[in-house]
């Protein structure tokens, strides 16, 4: 994406954080300057009105790309004086940056994919207000999953070729020795012409794409495609990382959620925290529908010798919960980043396959059924929380949703603004069910908090209680 770029106003100005600062303009090109002056004006009013905290904050997420803090109030803090405004150009945008973090630059000049990824938080806040806002569709699956796509087309990342993307699921707060597992396993996924997709985080989220990175140019493949897709309340705490070339902000989790399963070919899992448990068990409530069970979907469960314990333990809680049915679904592979491609790899193989006989699309699996209960945005509260009926007797996909939804919870509490301030004003969210259940994701969380998996740095303070 080209960009035009003024003289920085303020080439080093000082906000009051003592961290310095620039003060510019800039334009964007591509999706956002061939937009009608009505576009324009809807995008300004909005960015003026409602949306203007919300494109600031994940705005200064983006500038702060590759930050190592996981405290989603952490660069407000740093930058207190910085501001985004949209402005109007003739049938085009004008981006104006009040005391900007001066790392988002180099000689007074916007770093280019910084840019890039600004312009994605630009378009996609602005294609959700004013496209999908009021939008009676989304009352309905098929609604939902329409908007999904329009999401996904309007950032331009599906890709109408043989299918070739791996998402790849795991924790931003990881070991080193876990780390370079994800880089060695994105470099034989590069090698073999595959590209990633992540939620576009550190850790787990970056190491695949800077593994693929160095296999791509082995490779001389020119146009590849490292894929991060994320939403508003959690990109303050995963600002992505610098390798990310394709942006996506979804308007809540379960979009999210969705476009991993309905963009991706297969998924690859690390070690990771209840982000990662929450996706695992996401797909597995889809997959285990009777709806979708004659669907191939490679799903690889993978990390390093020392992190055999931590699967061990995921698998004995899925097999306790959901059955064994569940765990057939995914694979487990240790300390073997090319095995994890050549599976991979094959598995996609089949997917192509079976598209073909099927007639769907390579880009989008509209195959896959995810039920309305799966898409609606469940926002955690303490009422929410303890009534999630964790219980043996209901069907595993059932289970399965609700305990996604516990995992969801406890991310809030974690690591996103407004679950983070629930916590702050009425204690730990207290999670019920069966006592074998309980035990177990006690078990669970406390190896997540011993293994340091909850946060990135600091002492961790649980934001949930177990009862039994």
């Amino acid at each position: 994406m080209n960009t035009t770029i003024d003289t920085p106003q303020s080439a080093a100005s000082q906000s009051t954080s003592t961290l310095p600062t620039i003060s510019t303009h800039i334009y964007p090109k591509g999706a956002l300057d061939v937009l009608s002056r009505e576009e324009v004006a809807r995008l300004r009013d909005a960015s003026a009105g409602g949306l203007h905290d919300l494109l600031r904050r994940c705005a200064l997420a983006v500038l702060t790309s590759g930050s190592a803090s996981d405290d989603p109030r952490a660069a407000a803090e740093l930058y207190p004086e910085f501001d985004i405004e949209v402005g109007q150009q003739d049938r085009g945008v004008r981006i104006e940056l009040k005391h900007a973090p001066a790392m988002a630059f180099v000689d007074g000049q916007i770093i280019a994919g910084v840019a890039e990824l600004l312009f994605a938080v630009v378009r996609d806040l602005a294609f959700t207000a004013i496209d999908l806002n009021g939008d009676t569709e989304l009352e309905t699956s098929n609604g939902i999953t329409d908007a999904v796509f329009r999401l996904l087309r309007n950032a331009r990342v599906l890709h109408p070729a043989d299918p070739n993307l791996v998402v790849c699921w795991g924790g931003h707060s990881i070991g080193q020795d876990e780390y370079k597992y994800t880089k060695q396993v994105g470099y034989e996924l590069g090698l073999r012409g595959l590209d990633i997709c992540t939620g576009c985080g550190p850790g787990a989220m970056k190491g695949p794409m800077k593994g693929a990175t160095i296999a791509h140019a082995k490779q001389r493949r020119r146009r590849t495609r490292y894929i991060g897709i994320t939403e508003p309340g959690i990109i303050a705490a995963e600002s992505p990382n610098p390798i990310v070339n394709h942006l996506v902000i979804m308007p809540d989790i379960e979009k999210r959620l969705e476009s991993f399963v309905r963009l991706g070919h297969g998924i690859i899992v690390f070690p990771g925290g209840v982000g990662t448990c929450e996706e695992i068990l996401y797909l597995l409530g889809i997959l285990l529908r009777e709806e979708n069970s004659h669907l191939r979907f490679p799903f690889i469960l993978t990390g390093p010798t020392a992190a055999a314990p931590y699967f061990e333990q995921i698998d004995k809680f899925i097999r306790l919960t959901l059955g064994d049915e569940a765990a057939n679904l995914y694979q487990i592979i240790v300390a073997d980043p090319a095995k994890v491609a050549k599976t991979m790899d094959s598995g996609i193989l089949k997917v192509k396959e079976q598209r073909i006989a099927q007639r769907d699309s390579f880009f989008f699996n509209w195959a896959l059924h995810v039920p309305l209960d799966l898409q609606q945005p469940f926002v955690p509260t303490h009422e929410l929380m303890a009534g999630l009926d964790l219980h043996h007797g209901r069907k595993p996909h059932e289970l399965a949703a609700d305990l996604r939804r516990a995992f969801s919870g406890i991310v809030a509490g974690n690591v996103k603004e407004d679950g983070m301030r629930r916590i702050e004003a009425h204690g730990p969210f207290e999670i019920h069910g069966d006592p074998d259940i309980m035990q177990a994701l006690d078990a669970l969380l406390r190896a997540f908090v011993q293994q340091r998996r909850m946060k990135i740095s600091g002492d961790y303070k649980p934001c949930y209680k177990v009862v039994g």
